[in-house]
């Protein structure tokens, strides 16, 4: 997966073929709700899927990243610039690596009106612009709001390519990426990838904290109908109202998904010749499941494809994070890790019986997304059925404090000797400063090896403590291993766990 490109050459969205805009009636303004996408959701769905029309001129169809990139819009003629409203929309040109077409409407006063596709909003660097009069459409947009500074609009969030999304929050950069829907992702029989056909872009008011985006989603299996209230700050959050209508039974659906990119890190730094300690969009996956325990996942990169499945049922919140935060962790002045967001999901309601899956794909370059993650419904969607989801997307420091247990903030393997791993993992938390050091214990298991030296200890660099032990390695297969902190018999952490790999 290829974070320049957001996996968008890997599929592509319908697309009307390109006509002279004079030969084709301009839409006025048409009346518009949220019923309005779903009614349109539920009507493709009824009907076959109509493969992709990649229909370019021949200037757009093949440039490189570069000239690509050099097709630019240009922000004066952003989306209600110079409105003094709380939130700005500039968009994306189509080509090569976004060859679909998509197309926005702006929402106002109940009405829909479709965002024209106008050539001279562009420059187009050495790229031969379009002929006159086509009408391309959108690549996709991106929002702006005042996040940082109250005088200045910063990209906050942006929808490109299949149905990926991207946001930050205040003072971070972009990082890991959301999709909207994910089918078969995993699966030997080859992924399929749903695309964002459709925007409607709601009107702020002048005194908005929030905006309202509705997307139409379409596939080979599924239409689907979303209504995204993105709030920008500390944390920028998106409420995410959605509905699908599969074309067929859908066996492996992944909702919520996330994707990142995780190089190597404290744990995972053999063959690694680097200046920097480590490279990643993302270091764990978090879950907080329908039990009430809270598990701390870090991320690998193996050298087979792994992936790992957790049971549950009505789970309180799952996400990939970035816990290291420092500059020190990764030495990097360019890429900037430590400010990429984590990203948490809050389902809101009950999703009943499933699994949190993580993949964990090989990769020897920084610039592949081989992270992914995602709620499988244990039962498969109906076909011709119809499905609601609802849930919240926290983009920001860190995931939603769901109780006071000490979390793990970093993970550290290493050799000792020929034949012996040791583990090292430092956990910080307020609940570590109270409690009575002579009733720690550190617990650790581990499925068909043994494990050795389980020592616990105060960690004065971060305030926090260290729980470290060692696992002789007899075999070539991989070691399923939980790890925690116990005062008494009181879990005082969250659960480590890890499959370790040869």
């Amino acid at each position: 997966m290829n974070r320049r490109q957001l996996l968008g050459a890997s599929a592509a969205l319908p697309l009307m073929t390109i006509i002279p805009r004079s030969a084709r009636a301009a839409p006025g303004p048409v009346p518009f709700d949220a019923a309005v996408v779903r009614q349109m959701a539920r009507e493709a769905a009824a009907k076959a899927f109509k493969a992709p029309d990649n229909k370019l001129p021949d200037s757009l169809k093949d440039l490189d990243y570069d000239r690509y990139r050099a097709l630019r819009f240009n922000p004066e003629k952003a989306l209600w610039r110079g409105e003094k409203l709380p939130f700005e929309v500039q968009f994306f040109h189509r080509g090569s690596f976004y060859t679909n077409r998509v197309d926005i409407y702006e929402v106002a006063n109940g009405q829909a009106t479709q965002v024209p596709y106008q050539p001279e909003n562009f420059s187009f660097g050495a790229t031969p612009p379009p002929p006159a009069g086509a009408d391309l459409g959108f690549g996709g947009f991106r929002l702006h709001a005042p996040i940082n500074k109250p005088d200045y609009y910063d990209e906050v969030c942006v929808f490109l390519g299949a149905s990926y999304f991207r946001a930050v929050a205040k003072g971070q950069v972009y990082g890991l990426s959301a999709r909207g829907l994910s089918i078969n992702t995993g699966e030997a029989a080859g992924e399929e990838f749903p695309q964002f056909k459709s925007f409607w872009i709601e009107k702020p008011a002048s005194n908005a904290n929030s905006i309202v985006v509705h997307a139409l989603l379409d596939s080979e299996s599924a239409a689907a109908a979303y209504r995204f209230t993105i709030r920008p700050g500390d944390t920028t959050i998106f409420d995410v109202e959605m509905v699908i209508y599969p074309r067929v039974e859908i066996k492996n659906t992944g909702l919520a998904a996330i994707t990142s990119m995780f190089f190597f890190g404290p744990n995972d730094r053999k063959e690694v010749d680097d200046f920097r300690p480590a490279v990643h969009d993302s270091d764990g996956l978090a879950i907080f499941n329908g039990r009430g325990e809270q598990l701390w996942r870090p991320l690998h990169n193996p050298r087979d494809l792994q992936i790992s499945s957790f049971g549950d049922r009505n789970p309180r919140g799952f996400g990939l994070m970035q816990r290291q935060k420092d500059f020190s962790d990764y030495q990097d002045l360019e890429s900037s890790f430590e400010r990429r967001p984590s990203l948490w999901v809050e389902p809101i309601g009950d999703w009943g019986e499933g699994s949190v899956q993580l993949l964990e794909i090989p990769t020897k370059e920084e610039i592949h997304d081989n992270i992914g993650t995602f709620w499988r419904p244990k039962n498969p969607l109906p076909a011709k059925g119809e499905l609601a989801f609802t849930y919240r997307l926290h983009w920001g420091p860190d995931q939603p404090k769901p109780s006071a247990l000490a979390i793990f903030s970093r993970s550290g393997i290493g050799a000792r000797g020929d034949d012996t791993k040791l583990f090292v993992l430092d956990l910080i938390g307020d609940k570590l400063k109270s409690i009575d050091p002579t009733k720690i214990k550190g617990v650790v298991t581990a499925e068909k090896a043994e494990i050795r030296n389980i020592v616990t200890q105060r960690n004065p660099q971060n305030g926090g403590w260290r729980l470290s032990f060692e696992m002789p390695v007899k075999s070539k297969a991989p070691v399923e291993l939980r790890a925690s902190l116990m005062q008494d018999d009181q879990a005082i952490s969250e659960v480590w766990v890890y499959r370790w790999t040869p």
